[in-house]
């Protein structure tokens, strides 16, 4: 019998060798895309455009599964736990990079648990309003939440989230108050805004573009740094002349840590091809979704980063969960 001490190397040296053929034969099998949002939702209709295109690019079927709730948590708790063998990815907004502010107890860490691949794209907040408020700019909004304080309320899709956030970053810079009510879903804190219930609402684009359209909303202000090309009427929050208000929304793919880098690689390259696919890139681009390209490596260091600034947000904001 040889000793352990001899094996130990040959044994891993046997288990890298599998692992690098796996990376460089796979995907032999579907995949499984874990949502960390409801059916319907921008999380959720984005990526499924893309994956159409990349399950074609790939061979291999890609199933989507919604896991909703907790802000994010369950779903990426659940993919950071698993196999890291390319066949679970997870799909995550910047709610990913939220989530150590708000829960002290989470079982993973956004960045150290998981290898970011690529975002999907980024697409700045709506303020939308109710046209019955007969609010014409965001400063108009900003003069009434002044002449009464504490009176105008806003949703959200819920607490610290980014519709949540964006909200907050909005009334630090016109340093006005409102209250915030949020909801489980952005039909209900859409619909709210659309009934007068609600005074103010940041959304994707996406998701309030129908509306705005239709004359049941007003768009204001976006949050980007730059016009939305869906909405090229609509100021900026810069414009209308507010300071540090910006909170774009993104989105994108992201696998457990150790995950074989060959494997990150071949889906970040697939997935890109698959963004700029002439018939993928035009449906985005039609739902207000602007690329974001990064490498993996750039992708991780934006969410280190993104997790200081939100800290930083939530903890100045007072924001706590339940």
């Amino acid at each position: 019998m040889k000793p352990i001490c001899l094996m130990l190397p040959a044994m891993l040296g046997i288990t890298f060798a599998t692992i690098e053929a796996d990376a460089q034969t796979w995907p032999t099998k579907p995949l499984r895309a874990i949502v960390a949002a409801g059916a319907g939702s921008t999380i959720d209709i984005i990526p499924r455009l893309v994956f159409e295109q990349l399950a074609s690019q790939l061979g291999q079927a890609i199933v989507v599964e919604n896991r909703p709730g907790a802000g994010t948590t369950i779903a990426a708790g659940f993919v950071a736990k698993s196999d890291p063998d390319g066949y679970t990815i997870l799909v995550n907004s910047n709610a990913h990079t939220i989530s150590p502010s708000l829960y002290e107890k989470l079982s993973y860490h956004p960045a150290h648990d998981f290898a970011a691949v690529i975002p999907f794209g980024i697409t700045p907040n709506v303020l939308v309003v109710s046209p019955a408020k007969g609010w014409k700019a965001a400063g108009d909004l900003v003069a009434a939440a002044k002449v009464n304080p504490g009176t105008l309320n806003f949703s959200s899709v819920g607490v610290g989230t980014a519709t949540h956030l964006s909200a907050e970053r909005f009334q630090s810079s016109a340093r006005i108050q409102a209250v915030h009510v949020p909801f489980k879903g952005g039909g209900e804190a859409v619909s709210e805004v659309m009934a007068g219930r609600i005074d103010f609402f940041f959304g994707p684009v996406g998701l309030v573009l129908p509306h705005i359209k239709a004359g049941r909303l007003v768009a204001l202000a976006v949050n980007g740094s730059k016009r939305a090309g869906a909405l090229p009427d609509v100021p900026t929050t810069a414009e209308a002349g507010l300071v540090d208000a910006e909170y774009p929304f993104w989105f994108g793919l992201f696998l457990p840590v150790k995950t074989p880098r060959a494997i990150v690689d071949h889906l970040h390259r697939e997935t890109l091809r698959a963004l700029q696919a002439p018939n993928v890139n035009a449906r985005l681009a039609s739902l207000g979704v602007d690329p974001m390209v990064m490498t993996p490596n750039e992708f991780d260091a934006h969410v280190l980063k993104e997790i200081a600034l939100n800290a930083a947000l939530v903890k100045a904001a007072g924001i706590k969960t339940n």
